[in-house]
C-alpha cells in the first residue's frame, strides 16, 4: 500500500480555506453538469513554491513508481500479488484544466511511463517559468492534484504490466490527515477500509481501476 503523500503547498492563515476547496471540488465531480477544472479561485491564504512543487511530485509519484520497482520481482513471487496506490479525487482528470495533459493520461491505449512522465516535467517547466494560469493548469492544489493524476495514470499501466497483479488505486474520502490540515470528515481508520478491501482482493479481483472509498469511479 503506497500512501505516503505531501500535499505541495502551505497555509499561512485559515486552514478552512482547504475545506471550502475539496469540498467545492467534490460538488464539481459529484454533479454530472460541473463545470471542469475545479475552483479557480484565488486564495491568498495558499502559499507554495519550487521546492514545495518538486517534493510534492517526488513524494506522490516517483516515490510511489520507486517502490513498486523496488517490490515488484518479490510480489512477483507471491501468489496473490497486490499494489493499493492511496490517491484522491482531486486527481480527477474533470479537475485538471490543461487540456492537452488530460488529452495524455487519458489516452489509455497510447499511455506509457515516458508519457505520464512527460506530463509532470511539462508542469514543472511551467512552473518554474511562472506559466501555470496562462497554460491552463488548475491555480489550487496543483502540484497535488498533477502528482495524483500521474499516479492513477501509472496503476492503469501497472494493471497491463502485471496481468497476475491486482494493481488498484484509490481515494480514502476526505479524511482527518496531516495534508487535510485535519479538517476531514473521516478519521484515519475509516479512510483506511478502503485499502485493506483492495489490499484483500480475491485472485479474480478487479485491476487497474480507480476507487473512490469502496465504489468504483472515473479517472
Amino acid at each position: 500500500i503506497n500512501n505516503a503523500g505531501v500535499g505541495g503547498l502551505m497555509v499561512e492563515g485559515d486552514v478552512l480555506v482547504l475545506k471550502e476547496i475539496i469540498e467545492g471540488d467534490f460538488l464539481t465531480i459529484s454533479t454530472e453538469n460541473g463545470e471542469d477544472g475545479g475552483t479557480m479561485k484565488s486564495y491568498p491564504e495558499i502559499v507554495t513554491n519550487y521546492e514545495l512543487t518538486k517534493q510534492c511530485l517526488e513524494t506522490n509519484y516517483y516515490g510511489a513508481k520507486r517502490m513498486i520497482e523496488a517490490f515488484a520481482p518479490l510480489l512477483q513471487l507471491s501468489n496473490s500479488p497486490r499494489i493499493v496506490n492511496v490517491a484522491s479525487f482531486l486527481g480527477k482528470l474533470k479537475l485538471l484544466r490543461n487540456e492537452w495533459a488530460k488529452k495524455v493520461l487519458s489516452d489509455e491505449k497510447s499511455l506509457t511511463e515516458e508519457k505520464v512522465e512527460q506530463v509532470l516535467n511539462e508542469f514543472l517547466k511551467d512552473f518554474t517559468e511562472n506559466s501555470i494560469e496562462s497554460k491552463g493548469w488548475t491555480t489550487n492544489f496543483t502540484a497535488y492534484r498533477v502528482s495524483k493524476a500521474a499516479l492513477v495514470a501509472y496503476t492503469r499501466i501497472l494493471a497491463t504490466k502485471y496481468p497476475i497483479f491486482r494493481v488498484n488505486s484509490v481515494c480514502p474520502g476526505y479524511c482527518k490527515t496531516d495534508v487535510s490540515a485535519n479538517t476531514g470528515n473521516l478519521t484515519a481508520e475509516e479512510g483506511a477500509e478502503s485499502f485493506v478491501k483492495l489490499a484483500l482482493l480475491p485472485n479474480d479481483g478487479p485491476s487497474g481501476l480507480f476507487f473512490y472509498r469502496q465504489e468504483v469511479t472515473f479517472f
